[in-house]
Order: C-alpha cells, then structure tokens, then sequence
C-alpha cells in the first residue's frame, strides 16, 4: 500500500490539534489576565487545565508515533512528531512548577540580610519583611545568600547597581544615591506578576557592601525566583565591579 492510501493516524493528528490548542490557552490566560478579564487565580486555574491537556496532546503524539512509525500502516508520522514538540514544552513547564513547588521553601520573600534587610519605600504596599520564621527557612533553603562585598567606592558601586537593574530592563521605582537605595519592579513574560526589587548600597572596609532583597507581590511562595534572580543579580554586579577595576 503506498503512503498516499494509507489511512491517517487520528491519534497524531488530535494529538498536535490538542497541543497547539493548549499554546493558545496558556497564552490567552495571561492576555486576559493583563487585560483584566479575570482575577489571577482564575488565569492560574486555566494555565492548569492547559497543562493537563498538553499532557494528553503528549500522549495522543507519543501514541500516534507508534502508529504513524515508518513501515506501519498509517500515515501521520509528521504532525505526530509536531504534536510532541508543541507540547512538550507545556509539560516540562508543568512539572519544573510542580517539582519547584515542592522543593524550595515556601516563602517569597528574600533578602541578603534577614536582620536589617533592604527596605520597600516607594512600592505601592511597602510590607516590612516577615520576621525571623522566613528568615530561618531561607537560611535552610538558600544558605549561600549573602551580601556581596565591592573593593570600588559606594558611589561606583551604586552606579553599578543601577545600570545592570536597567540593563536588565527592570522598572526603576526609586533611586537615591544619597541613601545608596534602588527600588524596582520585575515583570514575568507571560502574565506580567510583578516581584519588587530592592538594592542598598553601603561603605565598608574602603568600599561598598551590597544588599539586595526580592520578593513576590503576589502568592504565598515563589518557587525559588527570587533567590535565583539575587543570585543571578549579585553575580553580575560583582563581575562589573572587577571589569571597572581592571
């Protein structure tokens, strides 16, 4: 039987249906978020039913391969290997949610010093920072954190701190060099949450000691974001700052 008479895999064609349908799902959810059309755990509760039907777009694709194998008896091979690769992505983004979910502590609220950490002062809700329960779960959780230490002036330094915030394309809220203080807003691709960012720029020992504090307006933990995003910060400063002392 030639290729053109063989019947179509329905597995592999419903299976790249369902996943580009679920793409457009996870899209809309944060469109309609932005726009207000629903309340963020309504938009929450659609990218959940997303990510169960890019599990079952998964399926059907895996399915229809074996159907649509070269040498089988149906045809459909194509869509079935694009039914995979649109919805594999879905579902290795549901299960790094899942497994942060499970693995980081439960909090979303972080800061390089837990006893005097950064303050949010010109942030529309400026929280103080939870108190020595977070404290002791970062610490078990992110033990690495800690401020970094700059041999360049704190003048230097808070530059420094305010161009990558920039260069990062972060919003800037508030910047004080007298007070060595920056305040911004960090905005997620899809739904636009945005996490506050605080950075304190202070002398010590002949030059400058950074702090910086993250955290989530939005939910009770943060799957690991905000340390990531001090660490990723930290580190890049203090590149910057041994690239100008060169």
């Amino acid at each position: 039987m030639t290729n053109a008479r063989k019947p179509l895999s329905w597995l592999a064609l419903s299976g790249l249906i369902l996943g580009l349908a679920a793409i457009a799902a996870m899209v809309a959810s944060g469109i309609g978020y932005r726009q207000g059309w629903w309340s963020v755990v309504e938009g929450l509760k659609y990218s959940e039913w997303t990510a169960y039907g890019a599990v079952l777009a998964l399926a059907l694709s895996a399915a229809g391969l074996i159907q649509a194998r070269p040498g089988a008896g149906r045809r459909g091979f194509i869509p079935a290997i694009l039914g995979v690769a649109v919805a594999l992505p879905l579902v290795a983004m549901a299960i790094h949610w899942e497994y942060a979910a499970r693995t980081y502590p439960p909090i979303n609220d972080i800061s390089t010093d837990t006893e005097d950490p950064p303050e949010f002062w010109d942030m529309p809700n400026p929280m103080s920072y939870p108190g020595a329960e977070t404290a002791a779960q970062q610490h078990a959780g992110y033990p690495d954190l800690a401020p970094v230490e700059l041999a360049i002036p704190p003048e230097k330094a808070f530059a420094l701190a305010l161009a990558l915030a920039e260069r990062k394309g972060w919003e800037i809220i508030a910047k004080v060099p007298e007070e060595g203080r920056i305040e911004a807003t960090v905005s997620s691709r899809l739904y636009g949450f945005k996490d506050e960012f605080a950075v304190r720029v202070a002398p010590s020992d002949g030059g400058a000691k950074v702090d910086v504090r993250s955290r989530s307006r939005l939910g009770l933990i943060d799957r690991g974001v905000n340390a990531k995003r001090i660490r990723a910060y930290l580190a890049a400063l203090k590149a910057s700052a041994e690239e100008t002392s060169r």
